[in-house]
Order: structure tokens, then sequence, then C-alpha cells
């Protein structure tokens, strides 16, 4: 049932009713004239449905390693959590497995995955820095960004390829920037070491994102405000892992204060612990062991987390005081603004109906995607 009429909701507080129509939402507050089957909201607070740009897996799945139906089984999982669209993000691996994920998550995307909407892929690496790989497999970065390697990689995802993450500095990266975009590929920064103007000129060629800002990359210093520096001087949106492991909340209301609300983008960077207990895991290539919820690799280095983003939502209305419509715009308006999704991100008429009702501790209660019920 993608036709609803969805009635006792609260809007920003008030009461609202919202029409959906083939799986788009036609009008608020208007009446039932059409006599649509009614969805009892039951007194819930109605916010757009969260969008995850950057995650590596979860309830058991890891994104790399995963078929078809594992993908789906995450996208599940996101669903109960408040998710309706995603990037799989693939760690940086051999050709051959990142072909091969490429290639399970073009099916997703073409066929569909009964839950949160996979949107796109995200390819981290292989052209980032040794000195800040974080949990990347060393023997697998490359030295010299080249062109062919995405054209081959887009040609096999069926143009799925959404979101890439390099290191400014890595050679030919910032010259590869705008091909990189007319393969319709957003280019973010990250798992970096450059400084401040190489930074820039990467900002210049069309890089704008940077990819979980203060993590895994070279910070701020005064004489060399590095890629931290211009990420939070340019107009570049910045990634945030908001689970108080990844950033100090003193760090996301810094980024908030130089930003603007418009410009900051919560993820989970998850992996498939995410909704699992303590114990060893797999990240790409890598063996992780999560204690205390806390993902590292055993070498002590932090390798993803364990985050949702109905939690991350919770932390950031705690940490900075607003109101969860406000707060939820940091993983739905600005993540589909920078990549594009003129058709997600907000409830407004002509949007798709990717709705989320959640109580008042900010438990998701249900979920839409593009008017199906998925979760609840």
């Amino acid at each position: 049932m993608n036709s609803f009429y969805l009635e006792n909701v609260r809007l920003r507080g008030e009461a609202a009713t919202v029409t959906v129509e083939d799986g788009v939402i036609a009008a608020l507050g208007a009446g039932n004239d059409k006599g649509l089957p009614r969805v009892d909201g039951e007194g819930k607070r109605l916010l757009p449905g969260f969008l995850d740009l950057h995650t590596h897996g979860a309830a058991g799945v890891d994104v790399n390693a995963a078929d078809p139906e594992g993908l789906r089984k995450i996208s599940r999982f996101f669903a109960s959590h408040g998710v309706t669209g995603w990037q799989c993000s693939v760690l940086t691996d051999t050709k051959e497995q990142t072909l091969k994920a490429i290639r399970a998550a073009r099916e997703v995307i073409e066929k569909g995955s009964g839950g949160a909407q996979l949107m796109g892929i995200h390819l981290e690496g292989p052209c980032l820095s040794v000195e800040y790989k974080g949990a990347m497999p060393e023997s697998l970065l490359m030295k010299e960004a080249r062109i062919d390697l995405f054209r081959e990689y887009q040609e096999a995802a069926g143009g799925h390829v959404t979101y890439l993450t390099l290191s400014p500095e890595v050679p030919g990266a910032v010259e590869i920037v705008p091909a990189l975009g007319e393969l319709g590929i957003t280019v973010a920064m990250g798992h970096s070491a450059a400084g401040y103007d190489t930074s820039w000129a990467a900002v210049k060629a069309g890089v704008t994102a940077a990819t979980h800002l203060g993590n895994a990359e070279r910070l701020f210093h005064q004489h060399d405000p590095a890629i931290w520096g211009v990420a939070l001087e340019s107009d570049c949106w910045v990634e945030a892992i908001c689970d108080g492991l990844h950033l100090h909340p003193g760090t996301v209301r810094l980024y908030l204060k130089a930003k603007g609300w418009d410009r900051v983008v919560a993820i989970t960077d998850s992996i498939m612990a995410a909704g699992l207990p303590d114990g060893d895991y797999k990240l790409g290539v890598n063996d992780v062991i999560v204690k205390d919820g806390d993902a590292k690799l055993k070498s002590g280095v932090r390798a993803g987390s364990t985050l949702t983003l109905d939690r991350a939502l919770g932390n950031i209305v705690r940490w900075t005081g607003a109101d969860p419509e406000d707060a939820a715009r940091l993983m739905s308006r600005n993540p589909a603004e920078l990549m594009g999704w003129s058709r997600k991100g907000a409830i407004a008429p002509g949007k798709d109906a990717d709705l989320v009702l959640v109580d008042e501790g900010l438990g998701v209660f249900a979920t839409f995607v593009r008017g199906e019920r998925v979760f609840g």
C-alpha cells in the first residue's frame, strides 16, 4: 500500500495529516477527500526518513563480502532504525572483490531492497594516504590516482557509484576530480595528510565533502590549517560520526557553529557489528574487536562504529539542545542536498513519501519508503 492518508501525527509539534499517493507526498494538512486508506500515527512525531551516506554494514553483514540478500538484510535492519535510504561503502579491497561488491549492490539498487532503499555505492579508496589509512589495508592503496579504474568501476556499477573518498595529496587525485564529476560521482576528501593549499586545490577542482571530519586525517595547526581547516572554511559538507567516541560533543557543536546546520551530515560509518553484541567481527579484510560498542583493530586503531542513525539523532539533540526536527536535518535534508537527491530529505508535496515516526524518546515506531511501510 503506497497510497494512504496518514493522520494523528505531530509535525513540528502541531497536529498534522499527510496524503500519500503512489509513494509521493500529495498534500499536507488536507482532508481525505479521495477516501484513501487511513493510517493512524498514534500521536507520534513525524520526521523525514534518514539517509546514511557512509556505512560498511550492520546486522552481521559486511558490505565488502555481501551478496544481494546480505545487502537486503542490512536494508531491513536500517529501516528499523528510521533509515529510508543509504549508500553502501566499499572499503579499499582487491579489484576483484571490489567489483564483486559493486555487482551485488547494483542488483539490489536496480531490483529493490525490501527495506531502506539502497541509493548508491560509496567507494572509500583506494586513492588514500598511507599515513592516515585508518582501517584501510596499506598494501591495497594506490600510489597514483587513475581515472580509468573508476571508469571501469562505474561501468560495472551501471552508473550507481555515487560517492568517492580520496586523499588530495595522492599524485593525480586532484587532477581526476572533474572527470569523476563527469561520471556522476560526488567526491569527498578524507583519510588524508593534505596540507591547506593542496586541500583547497581539491575543493576548487570539485570536491564537495569531507569524509568523517576529524577522524583519519591531518588535524588543524595554526600554521597550516590543513584538510581539517579547509573543510571548515570552505562550503564543503562535512561528515560527522556522532557516537561520542569518534568526536567529542564539543567538536560536533564546533562543526555546527562553523558550518551552520545546513552543511553537516550525520553518518554512522557502521560495520557489521551494528545491532549485535560485543565480539569479533570483520571490516573488509580486517579483523575487528568490538568492546563496549567501540570497534577497533587489534592495533587499537578505531575501525568504523556500531552506531545507528536514530541513536545519532538522540545524541545530537542531547548535545545541542536542538529540537528533533532541526537535528534530523543532519540525516535527511543535508545528505539529500549533498547528493542531489531532489525527491528525498524533506516532508513536502512532490517529495517521495520517505517518512519515519518516532516516540517521545526518539525510538522508531514506523518507517515508510516511497509510501511502503517497511517497519513497524
